[in-house]
């Protein structure tokens, strides 16, 4: 059936809406030519714009927050209606079908689906983030009696910043109140909005440590140690994560600090220290999140004094990237450091590198830091194991827990050990005022990690005989060669009894090690415990000779003849504690006494014969020792599946029957931190006797160094800090990764077989997601918006309708995003491909190439994933992006009507007022405003701009008049049906979505400047004040509070249109994450090119210009102002 309308009537239409919009519009109208619809078959292939200008007559009022109640008018006479169908039926379906393809509120049954989906996914990833994989809190809060001495004289003449910093003493009361220094000094750099008072609890812990332990301990007192005089800086809470300049402006004042601190020292009127010690020539520092980051920054600086940091201890610390990348600085400066400590150690000289002598230890927290993810805390790009490690808070002997980011500077359990380690690294003897930094780096590895770590020093090797054992051959027996010792009860004798296993000869098949697990405790001394463990060589001394070359005398031969004596070292300064595993136990950190582990590989023990392990309980105790050397291929088993068959079906493991106490599980492919699985084990059956105790597992990383200790092990949680996403790989020489491995610790006496099963854990995995992918919305929504702005161009240029945000998208969800996605996931696959190989190449690369090799930014583009595995991550998140999109619409579109609703109020007339003649019928949407006075208003912003406020300021008073804009635009194209009023709403609607989208870059660097006028520092900041950065935005807003829409562009100009914005999408995808300050450029750039099309409409020139920031432009497609 065909309608036929006669041009008469089309024009009769035409100027019927265009009269209702603007009754004083006196512009002369376009001819619209006759033409026949076919409205059932043919109808989707017209000039859309023609087809609305023919039903306008009919058309709904659009763009409203309710639907409108009036009736539309009859058809006209000219229509020819189909049998059975009445005008006022045909005009209503018509009418519902326009309202709902140009409503801003529509959205399609695809696209509805789709958000749904996304948000409801969203969902799922943040409860499973939120519940799935925790780990338990085990801190205990550190209490305080302390007070701060204020140096009021480090002023202007020792630094610049003296008005926004200060330097504070910390003084424990009841200990040490006096304001003169005496010690060791130590600096605390507090964190991204710390307090310097974040200091209190480690330096007490240093303070009571020295008066209650050290301070008595002449040995301690000898080899170096003293007081600490504990100093801590006061940043006035800046904000150093957001702003590079900032942490520049810290790391100055800290070196000014730390060459006003040294100076104390050498005033008689400030210093108590002992005249016969040299003046400390460097001081300690400890510093909290970005503060560590500032630690290193020092050192890179001119103000920089040679030596004066030697010992550089961080906590939860982002060293390998930046936590967030919206300051050009911050991102600058992070690659500046790290390149310069990276060259540093590439020296093949140590007299060329200048960092030679400094020590870096990263503490990390671990799964519960959710403020800064801990992968960043690795320092394996940095620095190599020579010089400084990454070590987490649940590996620390004792601790065993993970910590947020807040925890670690009060927990009891980690401060105690980073205190104790500082005192014993110290040497008050040296400028320096401690150790070389090879026994510094001895000393941090023994407190910090666990000593089962391959590269564990152990102690005996450097040790000399100490104990003379002597044996009677007839009362005091050798365990048989191969097999177990097990001691269920000590104690039994009322005088001590020695036990002795032989050790193997060297080369012996099987790679033997020695392994030794008790739950007494292992100290060294004739009256320092129950039990000894001694490594011993027959030593043909005469009688009476021991006393003189031993300090300690074991004689168990009651002076009978025929007695051996033995040499013997004494390991208990290789015990390794481990956590107490019992049925009752719970966690790791329970308050049970601790196990006492050893472990020597055979290599360890070539100059002995004998283990002799020494029971000196006095009476019948429950305690109980397990000694065996075992075979290496027992005890270690490759687990060699590959990641996708484990992800698919997971892995069965068995522990045998006959087993030995310590068994380990590799599993290489098993390294990425996106992955958590669940570990499920059978139960410990032990038969007729007792279980000694219950299965204990430590699931472990060699680098970085992190282990996890689960006891009485029935179900665990198993997930580790490995590859992450975004993170540069490491040095060279430490490129090799073992992926995880799981070591059990099991009763051999029990004879039963234990099940292992490890299956995938799908929504922890999906929980590890959120801390380490939560920065993609900064810059995903960008390619979304940015092909629905496209999509829209296109059109409007084509057929001269400007689609909603929401006809846009849906078009995208069925063209330009999938196929955008599937060449994003294809190159992903790619470069996580590459990285792959690279990471192969350089595990096999010989030790004398140089590090400049290394390509550390190669995980920088798109999500930073290491794994082809993962290429589901782009599509996913470009899905959550979109959905994301569509909420913020609907926000905007919210507040745009709230915000007009009162405009509309305002509006309202009295009825004899709407119905008098001579008045008008409306008021303009957008009153014409003068030019000059907008002229004047930019460039006063852009003065501000260049002289006293950054131009984040400017861009968000820009978003502000947009919204102003919006809510006009809404309003006028509310109460007037014109098409011309829909495009430019829907036209401004998208430029505010896209500028709400940029706003997130934004406001962090504005925040930093809000919070210095809060502190009344009026530096301008010198790197944000570029008015080309914000110019374009501010002409394109002003032209568009004039009511001017974009003109339609020729067939060159979309092509440049479309490049444009294709190009923000690429750059937001491949690059946004890693570079999110440039996304404000580009979109600044895109910004300048929608203010040529404005400004094409008219001849380049003053007066031109004027005309189109007027809003009368006649030589546009549109000859009204909405």
């Amino acid at each position: 059936m065909r309608r036929k309308l006669s041009s008469s009537a089309e024009e009769d239409n035409e100027g019927s809406t265009a009269n209702h919009s603007q009754p004083n519009h006196d512009e002369k109208k376009k001819p619209f030519s006759t033409a026949k619809y076919d409205l059932t078959r043919h109808s989707d292939t017209l000039d859309r714009r023609k087809v609305e200008k023919a039903l306008a007559p009919a058309q709904l009022t659009p763009d409203t927050c309710t639907p409108p109640t009036k009736s539309p008018p009859p058809p006209r006479k000219s229509e020819v209606l189909p049998p059975g169908q009445t005008g006022d039926k045909m005009l209503d379906a018509r009418a519902r079908r326009n309202l709902r393809i140009r409503s801003p509120w529509s959205c399609s049954l695809l696209t509805l689906t789709a958000t749904l989906s996304a948000l409801l996914f969203m969902f799922y990833i943040l409860h499973s983030f939120a519940t799935r994989q925790l780990d338990s809190k085990g801190c205990d809060m550190y209490y305080t009696s302390s007070m701060f001495y204020h140096f009021a004289d480090f002023d202007t003449e020792h630094t610049r910043f003296a008005s926004k910093y200060s330097l504070h003493l910390y003084r424990e009361i009841g200990y040490d109140e006096d304001s003169k220094v005496k010690g060791v000094p130590v600096l605390f750099i507090p964190g991204n909005a710390g307090s310097y008072k974040q200091a209190r609890s480690l330096a007490s812990e240093t303070v009571r440590h020295y008066y209650n332990n050290v301070q008595q301990n002449k040995e301690a007192l000898s080899a170096g140690a003293t007081s600490i005089d504990f100093f801590s800086v006061d940043f006035n809470e800046d904000f150093t994560a957001f702003h590079g300049q900032t942490l520049l402006d810290q790391a100055e004042y800290l070196n000014d600090a730390v060459s006003y601190i040294l100076s104390l020292y050498h005033d008689p009127r400030r210093s108590q220290r002992d005249p016969a010690l040299p003046d400390p020539s460097s001081v300690i520092l400890i510093g909290h999140s970005m503060g560590g980051v500032a630690a290193r920054t020092m050192l890179t600086m001119p103000n920089y004094q040679s030596n004066s940091v030697n010992t550089i201890i961080t906590i939860s610390a982002p060293h390998a990237r930046s936590p967030v990348s919206v300051d050009s600085d911050l991102v600058r400066t992070y690659q500046r450091i790290n390149d310069y400590w990276r060259e540093a150690y590439s020296q093949k000289w140590a007299s060329d590198n200048h960092l030679w002598h400094v020590t870096l230890i990263s503490i990390a927290g671990g799964s519960l830091d959710t403020t800064v993810p801990s992968d960043y805390a690795s320092l394996a790009s940095l620095v190599p194991s020579t010089h400084g490690f990454t070590v987490f808070t649940s590996s620390i002997p004792g601790m065993w827990s993970g910590a947020d980011h807040i925890q670690t500077t009060w927990c009891v359990q980690l401060v105690r050990p980073i205190a104790r380690s500082i005192f014993e690294a110290l040497d008050v003897h040296r400028p320096s005022q401690t150790k070389t930094r090879a026994e510094r780096m001895r000393v941090f590895k023994r407190w910090y990690l666990t000593g089962i770590e391959d590269t564990a020093e152990k102690m005996l090797l450097h040790k000399e005989p100490t104990t003379l054992l002597t044996l009677e051959d007839q009362s005091n027996s050798i365990n048989p060669a191969g097999k177990r010792l097990v001691l269920r009860t000590l104690g039994k004798n009322d005088k001590p009894n020695a036990h002795v296993l032989p050790i193997p000869p060297q080369g012996t098949p099987g790679q033997k090690q020695f392994t030794f697990l008790s739950n007494l405790p292992l100290e060294q001394g004739a009256d320092g415990g129950h039990l000894d463990v001694l490594f011993c060589s027959v030593l043909p001394l005469q009688p009476g000779h021991s006393a003189a070359l031993f300090s300690m005398n074991i004689d168990l031969s009651d002076g009978r003849a025929g007695s051996t004596r033995l040499a013997c070292k004494n390991a208990a300064s290789d015990r390794i504690v481990l956590p107490a595993s019992y049925r009752t136990s719970v966690h790791p950190f329970d308050k049970s006494p601790p196990f006492s582990y050893l472990q020597y590989e055979l290599e360890d023990l070539g100059e002995h014969q004998f283990v002799a392990i020494v029971d000196k309980a006095s009476g019948t105790t429950r305690a109980w020792a397990i000694a065996e050397f075992s075979d290496a291929n027992e005890s270690i088993v490759s687990v060699n599946t590959g990641l996708r068959r484990l992800i698919a079906l997971g892995s069965r493991l068995k522990l045998p029957a006959e087993r030995p106490l310590m068994t380990k599980f590799e599993i290489p492919a098993l390294h990425s931190s996106l992955l958590a699985f669940k570990l499920r084990m059978g139960n410990q059956v032990c038969g007729e006797n007792a279980e000694l105790f219950t299965p204990l597992l430590r699931q472990y990383l060699s680098e970085p160094h992190e282990s996890r200790y689960v006891v009485n092990v029935k179900g665990a949680n198993v997930s580790l800090h490995g590859i992450a996403p975004f993170m540069p790989p490491p040095l060279r020489s430490q490129a090799a990764n073992n992926g995880l491995s799981l070591q059990f610790w099991t009763d051999p006496t029990c004879g039963s077989s234990i099940d292992v099963s490890l299956i995938l854990d799908v929504s922890g995995s999906m929980g590890k997601l959120v801390i380490r992918y939560r920065t993609v919305f900064a810059a995903f929504p960008l390619l979304i918006v940015a092909l629905v702005l496209r999509k829209q161009f296109k059109l409007y240029d084509d057929s001269g309708v400007f689609l909603t945000f929401m006809e846009s998208i849906d078009f995208c969800f069925r063209t330009s995003m999938p196929l955008l996605f599937l060449a994003l996931t294809v190159l992903s696959i790619s470069l996580a491909a590459s990285s792959t190989a690279n990471a192969t190449a350089w595990s096999n690369w010989g030790t004398n190439a140089t590090e400049s090799a290394v390509d550390y930014t190669k995980s920088d583009l798109l999500l930073g994933s290491q794994d082809p595995i993962f290429w589901f991550l782009v599509p996913m998140f470009g899905l959550l992006s979109a959905s994301f999109c569509v909420v913020i619409n609907y926000a905007a579109l919210g507040v745009v009507c709230l915000l007009q609703m009162p405009m509309r109020l305002l509006a309202l007339r009295p009825k004899w007022r709407r119905h008098d003649p001579t008045r008008k019928t409306s008021m303009p949407a957008f009153a014409a405003t003068s030019p000059k006075r907008r002229i004047i208003t930019a460039s006063v912003l852009l003065l501000l701009v260049s002289t006293v406020i950054p131009y984040q300021f400017a861009y968000l008073v820009a978003c502000i008049v947009q919204i102003a804009t919006c809510v006009r635009a809404f309003r006028h194209a509310q109460e007037n049906r014109s098409a011309a009023n829909h495009n430019f709403y829907n036209y401004v609607h998208s430029i505010l979505i896209l500028m709400l989208c940029v706003l997130p870059i934004n406001i962090p660097v504005l925040v930093v400047w809000i919070h210095n006028l809060a502190v009344h520092w009026l530096t301008p900041f010198s790197s944000h004040h570029n008015v080309l950065s914000i110019m374009p935005f501010i002409l394109l807003v002003e032209t568009l509070t004039s009511g001017q829409m974009i003109p339609r562009a020729s067939v060159r100009l979309t092509y440049v249109t479309n490049a444009l914005f294709f190009s923000l999408a690429v750059y937001a995808a491949v690059y946004g994450i890693t570079f999110a300050y440039l996304l404000h450029h580009i979109v600044n750039g895109v910004a300048a090119w929608l203010v040529a099309l404005h400004f094409s409409s008219s001849s380049l020139s003053l007066s031109g210009l004027t005309r189109i920031l007027d809003g009368d432009d006649k030589d546009g497609d549109v000859k009204k102002r909405p």
